[in-house]
């Protein structure tokens, strides 16, 4: 397995991140794609710009974040542009020579009848097969929904459509154990997330949790409070058992560092590199 970095959480800018990416060690970056100087919307120039920064460096990419914010696919209203800036992306996945563009979508329903799954499942399957035609991977990021309910959806689209395996969204939202998550998923796992942390508030629903983040006011205050992310190794995630998982069903791509909180994330960083290199090296 392979160690990245999203370059967002570097807190620098992406030029000064990628720079920094490499000089920590390790394998690829992933990079958010949707807005900003790094899009669909790039001149040919900058692209090319980008790419030879990347590989001058010695850089992959590992994914592309397609990420769209707000309530994601869950509004019928909405998505028709929002599918077609996912394709963009995919496009943009494909120049930087990555097969994976990572998105939360919303929160999948368990009721496969109700309309909001229909709605959702309408957008993500002509975006995963746009992304299949093309070679790359719509990963949908674990976390909010139980994982049984992320695979139903993924088996009623027509390919094209994967999984950003988070471990750390399974401890402090759905209260799921990741290592239990991996065997079930090990079909559709084309990425992973490298992050730790753990529920607090335990009372929360967790499908309230990802509706605070979207509406805000009182929910999203509370949702806030309902966890916390953590150093890699001072959460809630079995890193032994849940990498000896990912090595057990043959997963060889990357583990992407995520550190979104804390007030030293260069040194967060560097630890969890250390961390996550200690551990490889002793699965059996």
């Amino acid at each position: 397995m392979k160690i990245g970095l999203i370059t967002d959480c570097t807190k620098l800018p992406l030029e000064q991140a990628i720079v920094k990416a490499a000089q920590l060690g390790v394998n690829g970056v992933q990079i958010y794609a949707t807005t900003g100087v790094f899009s669909p919307d790039m001149m040919p120039d900058e692209r090319k710009h980008y790419k030879k920064l990347i590989e001058s460096n010695g850089l992959v990419v590992s994914a592309l974040c397609g990420d769209m914010g707000g309530t994601h696919f869950e509004k019928e209203e909405n998505n028709a542009l929002k599918v077609e800036k996912t394709k963009r992306i995919v496009d943009l996945a494909e120049y930087f020579d990555t097969n994976v563009v990572t998105t939360h979508i919303g929160s999948i329903p368990d009721d496969v009848n109700c309309k909001k799954y229909s709605v959702m499942l309408k957008a993500i399957a002509e975006a995963g097969r746009y992304a299949y035609a093309r070679g790359v991977t719509l990963a949908i990021e674990t976390g909010p929904e139980k994982a049984v309910t992320l695979k139903g959806f993924i088996e009623r689209t027509d390919g094209g459509v994967g999984v950003n395996l988070d471990p750390a969204n399974f401890t402090m939202c759905t209260l799921e154990d990741a290592v239990k998550a991996v065997p079930l998923l090990k079909d559709y796992i084309v990425h992973t997330h490298a992050k730790d942390g753990r529920r607090v508030d335990m009372a929360m629903d967790f499908r309230d949790i990802y509706r605070g983040f979207s509406e805000g006011g009182e929910l999203g205050e509370r949702a806030a409070k309902a966890y916390e992310e953590l150093p890699l190794g001072q959460g809630d995630v079995d890193w032994d058992n849940y990498l000896q998982a990912l090595k057990d069903i043959g997963y060889d791509g990357f583990l992407t560092i995520e550190r979104e909180a804390g007030p030293n994330p260069f040194d967060d960083i560097k630890n969890a590199i250390s961390f996550l290199k200690d551990k490889l090296s002793q699965l059996k």
